[in-house]
């Protein structure tokens, strides 16, 4: 392969929005005095280029977006990001990408340690000298935590590729199915509408096995006596929906229809203190104060929810001691839950959006 093969120089002017995501990048480089800023996660990557392939890597400096690749994604890179100057490395080992580093002339370089292995810093710091190298943890995941209309429009997306294929569930579901071809039949379904594939592995719990909040679906089948706890979420267009809802095939015992009430007034207290300017605290502490005062407060035993967007789990996290205050563009979960083992558990959940004035539910399938 030809050097000219090898390393594209880029053309064309940056599209929006990753032409505003890269000026904004720059200018926290500015600030923090850096001539560069290695990117290495794959979700900070799409959101900052547009490229997505899963080996890559990107030096961004005052005036170069470089994209650190392989072969494999030779094509890839040029279409989504044409603007950026293309290096399709033999070896993905750090000494390599610190050819590109000393070929633009960094000398101080911002990293996100979190993203980062102890071995790899090892060597960057073995392979970079004399460059400095200085890091700053989550800078492009406090710039994706409020979303543009067009993020908030993919998870749009997301989300109703979820519920269709919930609602296609529920058509389905019948006592005697397994809690894994539940799963199976809920993420081929969210496939076929569109799906990339589920935001996470896709949670079904029956029984007593719902009071273990993130279950791993196996081999107990639905019955109508119990009720079956489905936690889900579709991927689509690398956004994510996540969502919890429970399917009741018969009656719903006694004991798990007081507590589901009682969740279902901590989600909708939850969803009416949300709005711009409270801490993600405050939110969570409206739900579990609602929890607690029905005598359930230690079957509580999770945060309210998180961020969502690119990743399935993002900041800000809505929990106990969290001080991060919504802005509008966030989406967050709202997820309360109450545990009971040996009888089951009831969780239910929705996306919402922070407004300039208030929320938006995102969802909308029936509680």
């Amino acid at each position: 392969m030809s050097k000219k093969k090898r390393k594209g120089a880029g053309r064309g002017k940056i599209p929006q929005p990753y032409c505003d995501r890269i000026a904004r990048v720059r200018a926290e480089m500015a600030r923090k005095r850096l001539d560069g800023y290695l990117v290495l996660d794959r979700m900070d990557q799409i959101w900052l280029t547009g490229f997505t392939g899963e080996d890559g890597g990107v030096l961004v400096t005052p005036k170069t977006v470089v994209l650190l690749t392989d072969g494999r994604f030779d094509e890839a890179a040029g279409i989504e990001a044409p603007y950026a100057r293309k290096v399709l490395r033999k070896k993905r080992t750090p000494d390599v990408n610190v050819r590109e580093f000393k070929r633009h002339k960094v000398t101080r370089l911002g990293f996100d340690p979190g993203h980062m292995t102890v071995a790899d810093f090892a060597q960057y710091r073995r392979f970079a000298k004399p460059i400095k190298l200085v890091s700053l943890g989550g800078l492009i995941l406090q710039m994706r935590n409020a979303k543009d209309d067009g993020e908030v429009e993919a998870i749009r997306r997301a989300i109703r590729v979820a519920e269709r294929a919930f609602q296609k569930l529920q058509k389905w579901i019948r006592p005697g199915v397994t809690e894994r071809e539940v799963a199976a039949k809920l993420e081929y379904e969210m496939a076929r509408l569109g799906s990339q594939g589920p935001s996470f592995p896709t949670i079904v719990a029956a029984g007593p096995n719902a009071s273990l909040p993130h279950y791993e679906p196996g081999d107990r089948k639905a019955s109508k006596n119990e009720g079956i706890l489905i936690d889900w979420g579709a991927r689509v267009g690398w956004y994510c929906s996540d969502l919890t809802r429970m399917i009741w095939p018969g009656s719903i015992p006694r004991r798990l229809a007081k507590v589901y009430d009682i969740v279902r007034e901590a989600h909708d207290r939850a969803i009416g203190a949300v709005k711009p300017g409270v801490t993600a605290e405050a939110v969570d502490r409206v739900a579990r104060r609602c929890i607690a005062k029905a005598g359930y407060g230690p079957r509580f035993n999770h945060a309210l929810g998180h961020g969502m967007g690119l990743d399935v789990h993002e900041a800000p996290r809505v929990g106990k001691g969290t001080k991060d205050v919504l802005k509008p563009g966030t989406v967050i979960t709202i997820e309360p839950g109450v545990y009971l083992p040996g009888v089951g558990g009831v969780r239910l959940e929705d996306d919402v959006l922070v407004t300039e004035t208030g929320c938006e539910v995102l969802s909308s399938l029936p509680l």
